[in-house]
């Protein structure tokens, strides 16, 4: 496995491979990896000969009161990690090699109404961010697949939306969220909770499980139930930022009579922001 830092030496090393007639796999990360990263490569391996992970946390997507300055940096356990997992090649850049002339004078990219609501609400611009540096790892790098995981369900339909509405001849594969043996997805943003947080944090997934089981016995009076899930998350020990019950295509709010629906949910536990969703047939 390599590393390179640089658009250049990833163009170089990509030529050769095409050159060779390989298929090439796309996996974007923010670093700090964990199993369900790495379940995203295996799945790439699956697809493609050679995978491409990057490793960049995009300042794009982050707000002015997130935690981009404390966001965890750790690209030499990744690399080691990477290459245990079979990823080809690790794309690091820079923030100057990704945004040279700054952040205020870069082009954006925005998806219409899918970015709309849910994460999108509660953090303006952010899925802006996510469009923006995933349209430009496509032409970096121009895979023929690129995986994301099912935990950031939203920024999955985003992705999604984009390469359709732009004509990428990207095919985006969704990767089943990764969870700790308790319920809790896997996230980078775990190693935040105080070990106290930690016996909370997987009242989230269980909020999302047992208010799946009452849509299933037949209720559908969606609002209700999101209003008592929300309950259930405060008295845990959370403050919810929303608990959303959506039609798992448009990710609008759901009616009684659509049959596939996404639960989203959002909450924080001390200054961690926990997301999660449970999507479903009825």
């Amino acid at each position: 496995m390599r590393t390179v830092h640089t658009l250049k030496e990833l163009r170089a090393m990509l030529r050769s491979y095409r050159q060779q007639g390989k298929r090439i796999g796309l996996v974007p990360t923010m670093g700090n990896l964990h199993e369900g990263h790495i379940s995203l490569v295996r799945k790439a391996r699956e697809a493609a000969d050679i995978v491409v992970t990057s490793i960049f946390v995009n300042p794009m997507q982050f707000g002015a009161t997130e935690d981009l300055d404390t966001y965890p940096r750790t690209l030499i356990e990744d690399q080691e990690r990477l290459e245990a997992a079979g990823s080809t090649l690790v794309f690091a850049p820079s923030n100057e090699e990704i945004y040279p002339e700054g952040l205020a004078r870069h082009t954006r990219i925005t998806v219409p109404e899918v970015s709309e609501g849910h994460c999108g609400a509660s953090r303006p611009g952010h899925f802006e961010g996510v469009a923006t540096v995933v349209t430009m790892l496509f032409n970096m790098v121009q895979p023929d697949i690129a995986v994301f995981g099912e935990k950031d369900y939203q920024q999955l339909a985003v992705i999604r939306k984009l390469t359709q509405d732009l004509m990428i001849p990207v095919e985006v594969i969704g990767s089943p969220t990764v969870r700790e043996e308790d319920g809790l997805a896997k996230s980078s943003r775990n190693g935040f909770l105080t070990e106290a947080e930690r016996t909370i944090a997987p009242a989230v997934y269980q909020t999302l499980k047992d208010t799946a089981e009452q849509i299933q016995e037949g209720r559908t009076d969606f609002t209700v139930l999101s209003q008592e899930a929300n309950n259930v998350l405060s008295k845990a020990g959370l403050r919810p930022d929303y608990f959303n019950i959506a039609n798992s295509l448009t990710l609008k709010p759901a009616s009684a009579d659509d049959t596939e629906l996404t639960l989203l949910v959002a909450a924080f536990l001390g200054t961690t922001r926990l997301i999660d969703n449970l999507s479903i047939t009825r």
